[in-house]
């Protein structure tokens, strides 16, 4: 027991390790992503680190079966460089054994990563979401910076600054085109108040109200000009409607699983199979982990990495043709489990000298003549 709590602790400690630097990266790229979102008006600043916190299980359930391979390889390189390993077999414990013990660690990973793929996941995922679409009922107003011209064209939109107590906005000017007559007509507004009001009660109506301006309307140089002032104009605006979730990532996986619909079906293989791929890769990493203390513990990292890399390919590959109905349905992504777990055996076999023992057992036919 001491045993198996040793080798837990090197592996999952070296697994949560790679999967913080792992997250940190990509946590990193998609901060940049979000940031040029929001200069460019298409999303709120409140809700950035809440969108980029509410995605980290989606991250993670990738990560952490590539994190728990590769801390594998490294913590039993380490055991085997150091002849740590050595010393463990000399003892009496048999490779049949330590593979248990792998297995054991291996189970509790995956137990983590069916909470995350089939419940926190897409739970966290769906209410992403739902801040999206709060996001787009939002109107170009709620994204405004003080002091400077916000859009692109003839459609341009600036407020010198927002009172903090009423919230109204003050200079206001407005650049858009107009449809009339089938001709676009472009318009200038100029007030020197304006608010956003919303109307509960009739449907979530918006409106822009004015108040203290001027509106300018036509094509300069044509005689059809309107100049009008006003006290108080009002303008509705565009309504955003509210749309059913459908995204097969956001889904729950109790209605994937009662669904036959080929993405549906093909979302769930990929949550299964980021469960299932992790005992897997324990046996393939157990048994690629071994290594010679002149080899060094990197050097059947390389072959490792690239027998990951295939079988993550592979899935992916598999989920996209299951989507497009490439793949017969009833097969699923489990031959591709299959190809790996076969893999994972005939390494173990390996690693345990199976068939270098059945060599040695069999009988020499020369030396029987010779006797």
């Amino acid at each position: 027991m001491k045993l198996f709590r040793y080798l837990a602790k090197e592996v999952l400690v070296s697994t949560a390790a790679v999967s913080f630097i792992l997250l940190l990266v990509i946590l990193s790229g998609r901060i940049v992503n979000y940031l040029g979102r929001v200069a460019e008006g298409k999303m709120s600043f409140d809700f950035l680190f809440i969108i980029l916190g509410l995605h980290i299980p989606s991250f993670i359930q990738m990560i952490l079966p590539l994190a728990f391979f590769l801390s594998l390889l490294l913590a039993y390189g380490r055991l085997y460089i150091e002849n740590e390993m050595s010393i463990l077999f000399a003892s009496g414990i048999s490779k049949l054994k330590l593979g248990a013990y792998t297995l054991g660690v291996a189970l509790f990973v995956t137990a983590i990563s069916a909470v995350i793929n089939f419940w926190m996941s897409p739970t966290f995922e769906y209410k992403v979401q739902e801040i999206y679409q709060e996001q787009d009922q939002l109107t170009a107003f709620d994204f405004l910076q003080p002091g400077k011209f916000e859009g692109a064209g003839q459609k341009v939109t600036y407020v010198e600054e927002f009172t903090r107590k009423e919230g109204w906005m003050e200079n206001i000017f407005l650049s858009d085109v107009s449809v009339k007559n089938d001709q676009k007509v472009p318009t200038q507004t100029i007030a020197r108040y304006g608010e956003i009001v919303r109307l509960p009660s009739h449907d979530d109506l918006q409106y822009l109200v004015l108040k203290d301006g001027i509106r300018y309307e036509g094509k300069p140089g044509q005689a059809n000009y309107n100049i009008v002032t006003f006290d108080t104009y009002a303008l509705r605006l565009e309504d955003t409607p509210s749309r059913t979730i459908t995204a097969e990532y956001a889904l729950p996986t109790l209605q994937l699983l009662s669904s036959d619909n080929p993405k549906h079906i093909a979302e769930l293989q990929w949550r299964i199979s980021l469960v299932v791929i992790v005992p897997i890769l324990a046996i393939i990493g157990l048994s690629l982990s071994q290594v010679n203390p002149r080899q060094g513990r990197f050097f059947k990292m390389l072959p490792a990495i690239l027998l990951m890399i295939l079988y993550l390919g592979m899935l992916i590959w598999g989920k996209t043709a299951l989507e497009k109905q490439e793949i017969p349905i009833h097969f699923g992504l489990w031959w591709i489990h299959g190809i790996f777990l076969l893999i994972g055996i005939f390494a173990f076999l390996l690693f345990n000298q199976t068939f270098t023992r059945r060599r040695a057992r069999l009988p020499n036919p020369q030396g029987a003549d010779n006797a």
